[in-house]
């Protein structure tokens, strides 16, 4: 990594009287392998690499600075030159704004990470297409009610990244990434259901092919002959998935962005109880355990374990250098970006709520009676972190006398965010990590709204 870091320096180097820049470097390479019928659908293997600069141009005392971005998609001088002269030209024709700053050096030390794995780059292509095509085969031979494999796929990736600015800032970080993905679709009679599953890790040598498959299965055939479900009121179990997705909205809310743009139900109640006495939100990209874990965020600031909610009481947001800015505080070290070709923005990495001590199977004979959630549909459409309203499709299970009962479809499970976080009854131990900006486990959650027949 170390000539990216020269390349970001060489960048930060041209900078003149009057300006501040940054240079966000990255290269990685992605390979995709899809099986269908027993052979390879397609294949894929692609390199990229980039170099995103940011120009900040001091204004006069209290005018605030202005700020041009570019990008440039290769690490050929030629093309970051134009990139460089770009993000100049865009700088001069932007609008002052007195909050508009590179981060600074904060003294926060970066943990060392081991998030880097040989076996990406080492491991046969053969090898990876023998894992799709067997976890497709496998699948396909599991359960005869499975009638179809719409696709099993194999994915890796590994990228390196390095950022300087003239404010001080060197960094580098690198991880590599590796999953299994299988759809299976489940048939009797007419009624026809598909279930997702998959294994993640860092290495193609870690990857639990007979997970990913037998999740599928039964994710598909548990939900054959599904009715609509009766409306009223009940307790909610949700599956680790749909949690995780659940957290990755509410992690939109505790944005510092977000808040001092008033976009955010928890704007103003720092310090108020907002979920349940035992509730503990963290944000930790520091354990190695999460599939986005990183040492440094997207500005070169060390990342650390922001604890968000603990006890049930709203802690604090998570911040990059700009939103801190507004907000009149300081950088959590959580700026989050795409890539080279974006800038930087305050969110979450690893949202993690703190297990309980129940796993799943004792979460459902605790409730008794309610819905289990396996799957939700308009997640993002139909919960608004704004106002914490909550109105999603579901489908699932119904649960009696603390066991998976009869499936249901077409379920619209109805709420607020803030009710939801105050209702929470178990929290499962089963923590599980998953692709995305959050972890999942078991969650059940009491008083919810059915609409079904």
């Amino acid at each position: 990594m170390s000539e990216l870091l020269e390349l970001a320096d060489a960048v930060v180097g041209r900078a003149v009287p009057g300006e501040a820049i940054e240079a966000y470097a990255t290269r990685g390479t992605e390979t995709e392998v899809r099986a269908y019928e027993g052979a390879i659908e397609s294949l894929t293997s692609a390199d990229s690499s980039g170099v995103g600069i940011r120009v900040l141009l001091h204004g006069a005392e209290g005018e605030g600075s202005r700020v041009g971005f570019a990008w440039a998609g290769s690490l050929n001088p030629t093309v970051i030159d134009a990139a460089l002269s770009d993000a100049r030209d865009n700088a001069r024709y932007a609008t002052p704004d007195p909050d508009v700053v590179l981060a600074e050096p904060d003294g926060a030390a970066a943990v060392d990470l081991d998030l880097w794995d040989e076996a990406v780059m080492t491991t046969p292509m053969e090898e990876k297409i023998a894992l799709a095509i067997a976890l497709e085969r496998a699948t396909r031979d599991a359960d005869v009610r499975v009638r179809q494999v719409s696709s099993a796929d194999y994915a890796d990736g590994r990228v390196e990244v390095a950022l300087a600015s003239t404010t001080g800032i060197r960094s580098t970080a690198r991880r590599t990434t590796a999953f299994l993905s299988v759809d299976a679709i489940a048939r009797d009679g007419d009624d026809t259901q598909t279930g997702t599953g998959f294994s993640v890790g860092r290495s193609p040598k870690v990857l639990h092919p007979e997970e990913a498959m037998a999740d599928a299965v039964l994710r598909s055939t548990r939900l054959l002959g599904a009715k609509k479900a009766a409306s009223g009121r009940c307790t909610v179990v949700f599956d680790p998935r749909v949690v995780s997705t659940l957290l990755s909205v509410v992690a939109s809310a505790l944005s510092g962005e977000a808040v001092v743009k008033g976009r955010s139900f928890f704007a103003g109640r720092i310090g108020e109880s907002v979920a349940r006495g035992d509730v503990t939100l963290v944000d930790d990209p520091t354990d190695a355990r999460a599939y986005t874990a990183s040492s440094h965020d997207g500005e070169g600031l060390a990342c650390r374990r922001n604890v968000l909610i603990s006890d049930g009481m709203l802690r604090m947001f998570v911040f990059d250098a700009v939103s801190a800015r507004r907000a009149q505080t300081t950088s959590t070290g959580s700026a989050v970006r795409g890539g080279f070709a974006g800038t930087p923005s305050a969110g979450c990495r690893a949202l993690v709520l703190s297990p309980g001590d129940q796993n799943a199977d004792q979460i459902l004979q605790s409730v008794g009676d309610g819905l289990y959630v396996q799957t939700v549909t308009g997640m993002h459409s139909g919960v608004n972190p704004v106002s914490g309203d909550f109105s999603v499709g579901a489908e699932g299970l119904m649960i009696r006398g603390g066991s998976m009962a009869e499936p249901v479809r077409e379920v619209t499970v109805a709420s607020t965010l803030q009710r939801m976080l105050q209702s929470v009854v178990a929290i499962g131990s089963d923590l599980t990590w998953l692709p995305g900006v959050a972890a999942g486990q078991t969650l059940a959650i009491a008083d919810m709204q059915l609409s079904g027949d």
